[in-house]
């Protein structure tokens, strides 16, 4: 492994840290900044009505502020902490690199639901950042406070 990987997956450590912080505070602009212009995020594994796909800023970020607006009508947690765990990430070019990282989103009731992301990376103007997210649901608690959430966060 070469010092400009270590330097790479150093980087790409440090995004989904600030994806995920940004997202569970609802910092719109600071999660949106995470993606590349035309970078996408979306669902998998997931019934149809709570599946979603967004494509691009303008997309993410509607998507982000209906969070906000609806906050509490969202999902009615208090709190969100997604935690990230094992994280295998593979530098498959000078500018490209790709992601499986497990997760586990914690509420008022404990666990709440878990799964994994797959993930497509771009370096742009010499920063790291998501060009394609897949988060996968692999599990949700039986009184997941989340299992309304993408429903109410659809236009």
């Amino acid at each position: 492994m070469t010092v400009d990987e270590l330097l790479a997956r150093e980087a790409i450590r440090d995004l989904m840290a600030r994806y995920t912080t940004s997202g569970d505070r609802l910092r719109i602009g600071e999660f949106v900044e995470c993606f590349t212009p035309n970078g996408v995020i979306e669902s998998e594994h997931v019934p149809e009505d709570r599946a979603f796909r967004y494509e691009g800023h303008q997309a993410i970020r509607e998507w982000q502020e209906r969070w906000l607006l609806r906050e509490g009508a969202t999902h009615g947690a208090t709190f969100v902490r997604h935690h990230l765990s094992t994280s295998r990430i593979e530098i498959t070019g000078h500018h490209s690199a790709q992601a499986r990282t497990y997760w586990v989103a914690w509420t008022d009731i404990g666990p709440d639901h878990a799964g994994y992301y797959l993930d497509r990376f771009a370096k742009v103007d010499g920063a790291w950042l998501i060009a394609h997210r897949r988060v996968r649901m692999d599990w949700e608690a039986e009184g997941s406070l989340f299992k309304s959430a993408i429903g109410n966060s659809k236009p």
